[in-house]
């Protein structure tokens, strides 16, 4: 009888230690601006939103050759983000699948 409620306490256990491990990661990001052209905005949307949530430059830019410690981590859990930047003079890049639980660093090149 021990075992029987031992088994689904263990279990619970292992489910709130695996939520906790995730929870865990750093997902700080160095963006790094590599392009002749500054960036004006900076999205990061987890794979599983349908939008582009909010620009993280705010009213700052990122200059050519610059780099800004993003803090990714949006409490949804996820690890992996779809990247935009959109450049001064309009132009756009974007990288779909970052896991930004493993890259410490990231950079826009030309």
């Amino acid at each position: 009888m021990n075992v029987q409620i031992w088994a689904p306490a263990l279990t619970i256990a292992i489910f709130v230690a695996s939520a906790a491990d995730a929870s865990a990661y750093d997902r700080r990001v160095v963006v790094v601006n590599n392009t002749s052209t500054a960036i004006h905005e900076f999205y990061a949307s987890n794979t599983g939103a349908n939008d582009w949530q909010e620009d993280i430059l705010g009213e700052d830019t990122l200059p050519s050759g610059g780099e800004t410690t993003v803090n990714i981590d949006d409490g949804s859990g996820y690890c992996k983000y779809d990247f935009r930047a959109v450049f001064e003079d309009g132009t756009e890049a974007t990288k779909a699948g970052v896991n930004v639980c493993e890259v410490e660093r990231f950079s826009f090149e030309e």
